[in-house]
């Protein structure tokens, strides 16, 4: 089709029939378009989770721990953290995909201008000529490919935005975690000075009665190791210490050399275990399977684009310009011209196929993928219950050893000094009291942990204040 009008451009009906035909076609030809089919979760989801809590808990689940500092710390960790705002910004890079490929939607309209000046013999300047022109290409999308490519970044852009949240999640649960840590070692570090004051108040006892002839110069040496030992675990526990706050300050957004204000003064006493729900809600609700959805359906959308690239192409062009002519007569003679161009693949060796088959086995993979994160979730939910449950048991005996060996250790002492018993013994139970204290202490910030699992595993999204000011500059 090719149509071309000049003069004063006082022929206005065909052009106006022509684009009332070109709309009528367009929308007569929307319906082609492929459209997305529900797709169903690739997993069986269980009836119900091997366990079921009873606390209310929201999205911003670290607030159960009722800690003001620990609230703050996450505040802050969501606006200076740099994998967030990296994660943050990989998301503004999806959204500009978005905008740049619905442009393709719309026609293209580029003007020129062509101007020609001569030169004469005696260097005058000759005005020559002027040409103003503009030109218009549109595809119409008969099969919905364009249509398909867009979704499918707006897809893609969801998905990104899933990513963003399953990151501020994690970081959440990173804080809160060393947080803890934190607190427990700085309790660990107050343990072992008390161990390190008992075991220099045995060795004085041993060595006032070694002046006496009453112990022998092996069990002050065995002491004075034990003390040694005692003191290497407190620069172990300092050094710890020190590692954990770098890694807070990282996570915050700061130089690792800057000190933190404050500090945890004890593990928190843990409040009833969170509502499991029904395993189908976690689907819905976990960032990270929703990632894995929208990619699923993005691939999706690039598969019916693939298949759309076998079917001919309608492209539409417009053009208008003036007449070369001096600037004066510039707007007095103009050339219009309409044109459509029909392309259809004949012969390309199978590379439109093969295309296709690609994006058949990558919808395959990311409906694998998005099956395996499903069950992921349910498996992370799972071990967190069990872990909590197990770890509860391990702390109740552990509990139960350390009031057992205390009194062993304090039967043996009694009968060494009543020259009934060896010193070995005795010093292996004040060893072995002094380990179950310190794994008593470490249990209790294990069983913290696995609380931070479980409510990291049935954690929804929550929005941070970045998305809160992005959503309310858009309205």
């Amino acid at each position: 089709m090719f149509i071309t009008q000049t003069g004063d451009m006082s022929d206005r009906s065909r052009v106006n029939l022509f684009n009332i035909c070109m709309g009528l076609l367009l929308i007569s030809l929307i319906g082609c378009a492929s459209q997305q089919k529900h797709m169903e979760p690739p997993v069986d989801a269980p009836d119900k989770f091997s366990a079921a809590g009873s606390l209310e808990v929201t999205n911003r689940w670290w607030t159960s721990f009722d800690d003001r500092q620990l609230n703050a710390l996450v505040d802050t960790a969501m606006a200076s953290n740099f994998n967030l705002k990296t994660a943050w910004q990989r998301l503004k890079e999806a959204n500009a995909v978005v905008d740049r490929e619905s442009a393709d939607l719309f026609p293209d309209l580029e003007g020129s201008i062509r101007a020609v000046g001569n030169q004469t013999q005696n260097n005058t300047l000759d005005p020559g000529s002027v040409q103003l022109g503009l030109s218009s290409v549109y595809e119409l999308d008969l099969w919905g490919r364009i249509r398909s490519e867009v979704q499918a970044e707006k897809l893609r852009a969801q998905a990104t935005l899933a990513d963003y949240q399953t990151a501020a999640l994690s970081l959440s649960a990173e804080i809160t975690r060393t947080w803890y840590r934190l607190s427990e070692a700085r309790n660990e570090k107050d343990l072992v000075r008390k161990q390190i004051k008992t075991n220099k108040k045995v060795l004085n006892l041993l060595e006032n009665r070694f002046g006496t002839g009453q112990i022998r110069s092996v069990d002050i040496l065995r002491q004075r190791q034990l003390l040694e030992s005692t003191r290497e675990q407190l620069t172990n526990v300092e050094m710890r210490i020190r590692l954990l706050e770098h890694q807070l300050s990282v996570l915050l957004g700061r130089p690792p050399q800057r000190e933190l204000d404050h500090y945890a003064d004890e593990l928190p006493t843990l409040p009833p275990p969170p509502v499991t729900g029904v395993p189908i809600e976690l689907v819905r609700r976990r960032p990270d399977v929703q990632s894995a959805f929208n990619s699923l359906r993005a691939a999706d959308r690039d598969l019916a684009a693939a298949i759309s690239s076998q079917y001919p192409r309608l492209t539409l062009s417009a053009s208008v310009s003036s007449a070369p002519d001096n600037a004066q007569n510039l707007f007095e003679n103009w050339a219009m011209s309409f044109a459509g161009n029909l392309v259809a693949p004949i012969l390309y060796g199978g590379q439109l196929s093969a295309e296709v088959d690609r994006n058949r086995a990558l919808k395959k993979q990311r409906l694998y993928e998005y099956g395996q994160t499903i069950l992921t979730a349910f498996r992370e939910v799972e071990n967190a219950l069990v872990q909590e449950k197990m770890q509860r048991e391990r702390i109740r005996s552990l509990e139960k050893q350390v009031k057992l060996a205390e009194q062993a250790y304090d039967q043996l002492q009694l009968e060494y000094f009543n020259g009934m018993a060896d010193y070995l013994d005795v010093l292996t139970a004040l060893d072995e009291v002094q380990q179950l204290q310190r794994d008593l202490l470490s249990a209790r910030l294990t069983l913290v942990e696995y609380r931070i699992a479980l409510h990291r595993s049935l954690a929804g999204s929550f929005e941070t204040d970045r998305e809160i000011s992005s959503r309310q500059s858009d309205e």
